[in-house]
This record gives C-alpha cells, sequence and structure tokens, in this order.
C-alpha cells in the first residue's frame, strides 16, 4: 500500500470508525465471532469500518436498515478476507438488501436450445461486476442458525473473490504458494463425490446445493468452513486444507474456545 493509499485509511479509520458501543451490540449479536483474538477483532473493526465507507448499503421495497444492521453486514463480509485485504473488496459499491427472499426471473437455454422463461426466489446474489443482494430475513435466520454450515453473506463474498479471476468457476486467484493443480484435483473430486452420492440417494452432510455448479460449491464449503468447519475436516479433508491456505484463518481453532 503506497504512502497515500495508507494515509486515505488512516484518515477514514479515525473520522469514521465504527462507535465503540454498536461494535459491542454486534460482537454479542455475531456469537460466530467469538473465539477470535482482540487482535483478529480489532482488524476486523477497521475492516468493517473500511467497507462501510466504500459501499452503499440500502434496502429496497421501503426496508429500512439500521446502523447496527449494517454493521451486521458489513463485519460478516468482511471475515472472509480478514487476512487477504480489503481490496478483493473492490470494483463495486452497492449492497442491496430486500426484507425478505426476494424473486429473479431469467431466461435460460436448455442443452436442446430451448429457452426456458424460469421464477427464482433467492436468499442472495452477488453480480460479478455489479452489487450483492440480500435478504435481511435471511440473515437474521444465519446469526442463529450458523452452526449448521449457513451464512448467505459468506456465501456471497465467496462468489465475489472467485470471479476475481474473470469467470465464476470455483477457483478464485490463489495465493503465490498455491498450487492450481492441487485446487483442481481436490476440489474436483469432491465435487464429483457429492454428485455422486446425491445421484445414489445417499444422505450427504453439507447442504445438497454445493451440487449445482463448481462456483456454488466452492461458496457454499466457504460458509462450511466459517460456520461448521469441523464437518470439512472429518469429511473434505482436502478441500478443508486447501481453504485454510486460501482464507489464512484457523476456524476450528476458534471453535474450539466458543461456549455454546
Amino acid at each position: 500500500m503506497n504512502i497515500f493509499k495508507r494515509a486515505r485509511v488512516i484518515y477514514i479509520l479515525h473520522r469514521h470508525s465504527i462507535e465503540h458501543e454498536l461494535w459491542e451490540t454486534v460482537s454479542d449479536k455475531l456469537t460466530l465471532l467469538q473465539g477470535m483474538t482482540a487482535v483478529e477483532m480489532a482488524h476486523l473493526r477497521e475492516l468493517a469500518t473500511l467497507f462501510l465507507h466504500e459501499k452503499n448499503i440500502y434496502g429496497v421495497q421501503d426496508f429500512h436498515l439500521s446502523d447496527e444492521m449494517r454493521v451486521i453486514i458489513a463485519t460478516q463480509a468482511c471475515l472472509p478476507i480478514l487476512s487477504l485485504g480489503i481490496g478483493l473488496l473492490s470494483g463495486w459499491t452497492d449492497v442491496i438488501v430486500y426484507p425478505d427472499a426476494f424473486q429473479v426471473s431469467r431466461d435460460e437455454r436448455d442443452e436442446f436450445g430451448v429457452v426456458h422463461h424460469d421464477l427464482r426466489l433467492l436468499s442472495g446474489e452477488a453480480w460479478s461486476r455489479g452489487p450483492v443482494i440480500f435478504s435481511w430475513q435471511d440473515i437474521q435466520k444465519d446469526l442463529h442458525r450458523w452452526q449448521q454450515g449457513h451464512n448467505v453473506i459468506f456465501h456471497e463474498i465467496a462468489h465475489k473473490l472467485d470471479t476475481l479471476n474473470g469467470s465464476a468457476n470455483g477457483m478464485p486467484p490463489l495465493h503465490y504458494a498455491m498450487h492450481p493443480k492441487q485446487w483442481s484435483v481436490a476440489f474436483s473430486a469432491a465435487y464429483e463425490r457429492l454428485n455422486q452420492r446425491l445421484q445414489q440417494h445417499h444422505g450427504v452432510c453439507v447442504d445438497s446445493y454445493a451440487a449445482t455448479s463448481p462456483a456454488e460449491f466452492f461458496a457454499v464449503f466457504s460458509e462450511y468452513f466459517f460456520c461448521a468447519p469441523d464437518i470439512l475436516q472429518e469429511h473434505f479433508e482436502d478441500v478443508f486444507q486447501l481453504l485454510k491456505l486460501y482464507y489464512r484463518q484457523e476456524p476450528l481453532l476458534r471453535r474450539s474456545k466458543i461456549r455454546f
């Protein structure tokens, strides 16, 4: 970071820092933050401050967002990039929040070239070069069910990270010491194994939506990495270890410190 960017960051953190009382309130509500060190929490607060300053977070359909709601969104959006830097979330500005699940209309072409008009009800969506969209109702649900591996904010931020290489393919730009072939082999094998179990009508330990595409596999497994890392370590060890290298975090260590 050059001296001018650093000076700007210092200015933002000094003038627009999240108020202590508000930060404490949000931290208490986000149980998944328990187990983080004081240094990690301080850094997360800084990242959330920068996120709030750089992004327009607003409700639609006459839905009003309080300061607390915005901080809840910003804090969770920044947890995945805690060790990666706020720069990975640059290039877009809008965070759109619906009061509950929202409907989208799409035209999709099937394998025979026939176009079908498809209506879907979504809890979140991330556009490659556009906004991130959330359902507040689902964000609230995730505050209570995160141990089950659900977090719509982590999911959509993972999509944003995935598309930094130009396409949503389940492989975000990897760090210098990481090997793309190792990532591809491990993720492809796990993806195929998951699909095979579903095709054979066997039970699976993760959300079956992960089998939709490699991009959704990465997004869903990112949710589990932060919310239910024990499941990934037990059933998808290779993928878990690669996600540790990519996110540069130790969620299992934090989880061991949480008092349920």
